[in-house]
C-alpha cells in the first residue's frame, strides 16, 4: 500500500536519477532526449559502478541504436549531455549516494538487483522520494503499484513511492489480450515469447548462470528459458487468472523480440474480424503504444520501434472459429524504455 505521507508534489522539471546504466538504463536516457517530454523533466545524477570513461563511451556510441542524438563529454566526476551537467556516482548500494543532497524527485531503477519491499524500501530511507521499477516486483505487495502504461496508469494518484514499470514482454502483450477478452473473452492463453539475447548469457559456453542452460554460447543456439509473463500478464489482468501459461526462448538476435500467443475464445470469429479489432485500436485508443502491420517484416524491421507492440497481421490464423494464434512485435529495450518514461510522467503529475 502507498505510505500514508506521500512524497512532496513536484513543481517544474521533475529531477530525474538512473540507477544502473545497463541496456535499459542507457535506452531510457535516449529516449528522454528523443522525447517532446524532454523539457519535463532534467537528468540530474546516474549512479554505476563502472568507470567513467566507460561510461561516457557507451552512453555515445551504442551497436543497436547508434550514435547518441546529442553531444557527450566526461568531466572529473560527471557528464555533460548536450551542455547539461550529469552528476556520476559508482555506489553499489543505495545508501552510499546522497540522494536528498541531489534533490531527486525519482530515481529510475534498472539495475535489476532490487525486487522485494525490504530491498527497494532501502533507497526511501536513503532519501529517494520515488522509485520506478524497470522490472516486476517479486510479488504484487513489494511495490505500491505495478503499471502497463495505456491499461492502468490511471491508478496512479501521486501518492506512491515504489512503482513497477512491469517487464517488456508484458507490456507488449497485456494491451492485446486485455482488448480481446473485451471483446471476444479468452478462455485460455498459452504464450511463448521468442526473445533476443540478454547479458545475463555468454558469448561461449561459462559459468554465467545457476540455469545450465543459460551456460551455453547465446550467439550459437535457441534456449529455452524460465519466464515469470504468465504471472505478470495476471498481475496486470486478474479477470484471466488461472488461464494463463507462458514459456520463453532466447535466441541469437541482438534485439527485438516476438511473442507467439494461443488462444482460446469464448465466441466464434475470424481471421479478418481479429485483424479488424486489432486496427481500430491501433488507430484509436491504442495509438501510439499498439501499432499494426500487414508488411511482410522480419525483427530488424522493428529495431528503435516505440510502441509496447506492433501486431503482424500477415500471421493471424484462426483454426476451426476458436481457437486462435497471433503474433506480436516488439524492440524489448526501446519500446520498454519510452513506456518507462511515459509512467513517470503519468506518476508525477497525478
Amino acid at each position: 500500500m502507498p505510505p500514508a505521507t506521500p512524497p512532496s508534489p513536484v513543481s517544474g522539471p521533475v529531477r530525474l536519477a538512473i540507477n544502473g546504466y545497463g541496456r535499459i538504463g542507457r535506452c531510457f536516457l535516449r529516449a528522454l532526449h528523443e522525447s517532446t517530454a524532454r523539457n519535463d523533466f532534467r537528468l540530474v545524477a546516474i549512479n554505476e559502478p563502472a568507470d567513467l570513461a566507460s561510461i561516457a563511451y557507451l552512453t555515445r556510441f551504442d551497436s543497436t541504436h547508434g550514435r547518441f542524438p546529442d553531444s557527450v563529454a566526461a568531466g572529473e566526476d560527471h557528464l555533460l549531455i548536450g551542455g547539461e551537467m550529469v552528476a556520476v556516482t559508482h555506489a553499489t548500494t543505495p545508501e552510499a549516494v546522497d540522494w536528498t543532497g541531489m534533490e531527486i524527485d525519482l530515481v529510475v531503477e534498472c539495475s535489476g538487483q532490487y525486487s522485494d519491499r525490504a530491498a527497494l524500501t532501502r533507497f526511501l530511507d536513503a532519501g529517494c522520494p520515488r522509485l520506478l521499477l524497470s522490472h516486476p516486483g517479486n510479488s504484487a505487495a513489494d511495490v505500491d503499484a505495478t503499471v502497463v502504461y495505456g491499461i492502468n496508469q490511471q491508478i496512479l494518484t501521486g501518492r506512491e513511492r515504489l512503482v513497477s514499470n512491469a517487464s517488456c514482454t508484458t507490456n507488449a502483450v497485456v494491451p492485446v489480450l486485455a482488448l480481446l477478452h473485451r471483446e471476444l473473452g479468452l478462455e485460455q492463453v498459452l504464450l511463448t515469447t521468442l526473445h533476443s539475447v540478454m547479458n545475463d548469457q555468454p558469448l561461449i559456453d561459462g559459468y554465467h548462470h545457476t540455469d545450465l542452460r543459460r551456460t551455453r554460447s547465446a550467439m550459437q543456439s535457441i534456449i529455452p528459458v524460465s519466464t515469470g509473463l504468465a504471472r505478470g500478464v495476471e498481475r496486470l489482468l486478474p479477470a484471466l487468472a488461472g488461464r494463463v501459461q507462458a514459456k520463453a526462448i532466447r535466441v541469437p538476435t541482438h534485439n527485438v523480440s516476438a511473442i507467439d500467443l494461443v488462444l482460446t475464445v469464448g465466441r466464434d470469429v475470424t481471421a479478418a474480424r481479429i485483424n479488424q479489432l486489432l486496427q481500430e485500436a491501433a488507430a484509436g485508443p491504442y495509438a501510439g503504444l499498439v501499432a499494426y502491420s500487414d508488411e511482410p517484416h522480419a525483427s530488424i524491421d522493428f529495431n528503435h520501434d516505440p510502441h509496447s507492440a506492433i501486431v503482424d497481421g500477415g500471421q493471424t490464423h484462426v483454426n476451426g472459429s476458436r481457437l486462435v494464434n497471433l503474433m506480436v512485435w516488439f524492440d524489448n529495450e526501446w519500446g520498454f524504455a519510452n513506456r518507462m518514461l511515459d509512467v513517470a510522467r503519468h506518476w508525477l503529475r497525478s
